[in-house]
This record gives C-alpha cells, sequence and structure tokens, in this order.
C-alpha cells in the first residue's frame, strides 16, 4: 500500500453508499492518478461542525442487551474514528456517509442543556440513569470547547439526577470538580473505554483518540476522587486485541477499576465493508483471518443483529474470551462493588433546589 492511499489521522478509508439514497457515487482510479500527478489531495480530511437544533434529547433505549434505559448523545459522528464503531451505522439517517463523513462531518446539537432541563424539571418525569454517550462519545475532541458535556453534567448536579458516562477520552479530567459533586451523592458512574495496552494498536483502530497512557492515568485520578469509574474492553476483536484480557485487567485493578466489561466485534449494515476495507490496508498479512474469525463468531456472518448473542458471540472463542473474563475478574476485581446510582434525591431537586417543605 503507498502512502497516498491511506487517510492519515482518520480510521475509515472509503465513504461507503449511503443505503437510503437512490444515488451513490465513487472515487475512480483516474481520478486519483490526476490527483497525484498534480501533487492534489484526492479527499479532503477536514472536520466540519454542523449545528442542529432538534426537539427532543433523551432517548429510550428498547435493546434488551445493551444494559441502559435512556441515552442521550450531545454529538451525532465522531471525529475519534474508531474503525469498528457501531454508531456508524445511525450517521446514514442523517444524510451521511458511515464511512469517512462519520469522522468528518459532525453534527452538534445547540439546544442540548435546555432540552434537558426541560425535561427532568418536568413534574412527570421520574428519575431514571441517562447515559451520555449512548451513541458517539460526549468527550470528542470539539467538546474541549465547546463545553456542552460539561454543560450538561451541571445540570445533572443543579437537579441531582443520576447519570452515567461512557467515554474514551481523558478530556473527561476536565470536569472532575463537577463529577465529584455527583459522586458525593452517588449520582455518577464512569465507564471508560480502553480496547488495548499497546499504542500502536490504539492508533490504527481509534486514531484520534486518547493515548492509553492518559487513559489509564484518567481510571487512576477519577478513582483517587472517589469517582466511580469502570472499564469496558470493547471491542474484543480476534487476533488483534483478544491476547490482552488478563493483562488489561490486572492493569485496570491497580488503577482502581470497579469493574470491567466487554462485548465481541460484530460488524453490521456498513461497517463490514468500512472495517474490511481498513483491515485489508492496515493489516493486509492478517485481514483474511481477523474477519473469518469474525465470521465464526456470529454464525458465518460479520453482521448479527440477534439479542441475546450479538454482544458476546457464539461458539468456541466466544466461550474462551467469556472464560477469560471470569478468571481476570476472580484475580483482580474480587470484592469490588459498583452501588446502583441513587434515584431518590432528583424528586428534592425538581424545580433546581431542595425543597424544605
Amino acid at each position: 500500500m503507498s502512502e497516498g492511499e491511506f487517510i492519515k489521522g482518520r480510521g475509515a478509508q472509503v465513504n461507503v453508499a449511503n443505503r437510503f439514497h437512490e444515488h451513490s457515487h465513487e472515487t475512480r482510479d483516474d481520478f486519483l492518478n490526476y490527483c497525484a500527478a498534480e501533487g492534489d489531495e484526492a479527499h479532503n480530511s477536514k472536520t466540519t461542525l454542523i449545528d442542529t437544533f432538534p426537539k427532543t434529547i433523551i432517548n429510550k433505549v428498547n435493546s434488551p442487551d445493551v444494559g441502559m434505559g435512556y441515552s442521550l448523545n450531545p454529538y451525532q459522528g465522531c471525529e475519534h474514528g474508531c474503525i469498528y464503531c457501531y454508531a456508524r451505522n445511525s450517521h446514514e439517517y442523517w444524510g451521511f456517509s458511515a464511512g469517512l463523513d462519520f469522522e468528518q462531518k459532525i453534527l452538534v446539537k445547540r439546544n442540548a442543556v435546555e432540552l434537558l432541563e426541560k425535561k427532568i424539571s418536568s413534574k412527570r418525569w421520574e428519575a431514571e440513569t441517562i447515559v451520555l454517550s449512548g451513541n458517539t462519545d460526549c468527550y470528542q475532541p470539539i467538546e474541549k470547547k465547546l463545553k456542552i458535556t460539561r454543560n450538561l453534567l451541571q445540570t445533572f448536579l443543579k437537579y441531582r439526577h443520576p447519570v452515567g458516562i461512557i467515554t474514551k477520552n481523558a478530556l473527561i479530567q476536565r470536569d472532575i470538580d463537577i463529577l465529584k459533586e455527583l459522586a458525593a451523592d452517588n449520582l455518577v458512574h464512569i465507564n471508560l473505554s480502553i480496547t488495548s495496552l499497546h499504542e500502536e494498536t490504539r492508533r490504527i483502530l481509534e486514531p484520534r483518540t486518547a493515548s492509553i497512557k492518559k487513559r489509564l492515568e484518567t481510571v487512576e485520578k477519577l478513582s483517587e476522587e472517589n469517582i466511580p469509574v469502570s472499564v469496558m474492553m470493547a471491542p474484543i476483536i480476534p487476533a488483534i486485541n483478544s491476547h490482552e484480557i488478563m493483562p488489561l485487567v490486572k492493569e485496570i485493578s491497580e488503577r482502581g477499576a470497579k469493574s470491567v466489561g466487554y462485548t465481541i466485534v460484530k460488524l453490521n449494515g456498513a461497517i463490514g465493508q468500512i472495517f474490511t476495507d481498513w483491515i485489508k490496508k492496515t493489516m493486509p498479512d492478517r485481514a483474511d483471518k481477523v474477519l473469518h474469525q469474525i465470521e465464526n463468531i456470529h454464525g458465518g456472518s460479520l453482521n448479527d443483529s440477534r439479542f441475546g448473542t450479538r454482544m458476546k458471540g457464539e461458539g468456541k472463542f466466544a466461550e474462551q474470551v467469556e472464560q477469560q473474563f471470569k478468571i481476570a475478574r476472580k484475580k483482580y476485581l474480587s470484592g469490588r462493588d459498583r452501588q446502583p446510582l441513587n434515584h431518590d434525591l432528583h424528586e428534592q431537586f425538581k424545580d433546581g433546589q431542595l425543597k424544605l417543605f
């Protein structure tokens, strides 16, 4: 693979056709050759922000094996560029590709804070844990400037409402001041995603995420402040990170993590095509092996939408992964409890301040 064929700093290397569009387009070889001869770039790799103003912000999650009741995503699309990300498919609903568009065209929900406050201050709303980043990361790079997630957390604190956070960005350290106050009333739990202990693996799988060193540091700093943090090793990908389960769980236990969870890679919708293109460019020597092993986990297909099996897979490999996590939890995380979040305080703070009478 020549250097010019690989788009640096991005996960996806193509824009696949949107399944909802009648027409599609492709980049022809003669155009690529022309760009190379002229010294031009065939692809614009800049990130574009698109302001949106949705009518609602809290989503009811009906999937029985996701593990959350409600989610809130201040951004759609994600500049982190994780090649395996299941959220890529949702970008097609907005009229974009699940490939490069997902990483380059970021929809910003400018009225997210107002919508959240309106919802959780409603007399009809009963406190249920709302998870930030159920789809795309609430701490992706643009959050450093826009601070929408920080303002959302301040709103959760104002109304003493339970909140969960899923992220793979060390930027969450910026908000430790708010997280400490939430944690004091048992109103927050963090799930930090760490897929590998090897920086080279992180760099090609998740090109614009925080380094492994910074993520491990984040686990440690949150734990030191008594902010409950768990780690998600997601996804497990055969022959890429599947050998790291024991050392990774050992490492996070030493940093203070409460628990560890995992999912096994599944390549639904457009992600199968995007991942296949990517692995043949980045790991040509083992691409076929990895793809065949993924198929073996999911009944002969890269795609698996079956509730009950899609997250963990099936077959010998899936069984081995499950056993490794059981052993790792027992050896390194035994006796560490993750307490249910507090749903009782919110009613007293429905108007934004403690009700005395």
